[in-house]
């Protein structure tokens, strides 16, 4: 159980680098997508923030401690920060790809281990993020043609 809270202490923290990312190139979008990324990467950040706690109560659920700082995080993170520059469109998109891919890869390892482990809460909860990782990926794809 120990590897699954660890796991899931990393997952935590890559969503709160992602939390911060979005909101870093939500402030900063510039060019002619601005209207619609604005809005979107703050959809997209407020649904990270529900999702950091859920996955912390998760893990209280485990006997575990989620970590709580944001020192912690960016030691635990593999993710990395957005630069606090203005940035294109396209370049956000592409950076979203990227990194919604890579958090869909490290939800799907933490469902393989849950089921290894028989904590099948935690498997049904992975399913519904690579459901959404899997949506969010395809329409950012559509956005690029």
């Amino acid at each position: 159980m120990e590897k699954l809270i660890e796991k899931l202490n990393m997952y935590m923290s890559n969503l709160a680098v992602l939390h911060r990312k979005l909101q870093n190139y939500h402030w900063n979008v510039k060019g002619p997508e601005f209207f619609v990324l604005h809005a979107k990467l703050e959809e997209y950040y407020d649904h990270i923030n529900d999702s950091i706690d859920v996955i912390a109560e998760e893990i209280l659920k485990l006997q575990g401690q989620p970590l709580g700082t944001m020192a912690d995080y960016l030691k635990v993170a593999t993710l990395k920060e957005a630069e606090n520059k203005k940035v294109s469109g396209a370049v956000i998109i592409k950076s979203l790809i990227e990194d919604f891919t890579f958090m869909k890869k490290e939800i799907s390892d933490i469902k393989a281990l849950a089921d290894e482990n028989n904590v099948y809460e935690v498997s049904a909860m992975a399913d519904n993020y690579i459901g959404e990782y899997s949506k969010s990926i395809w329409m950012l794809h559509q956005s690029q043609e």
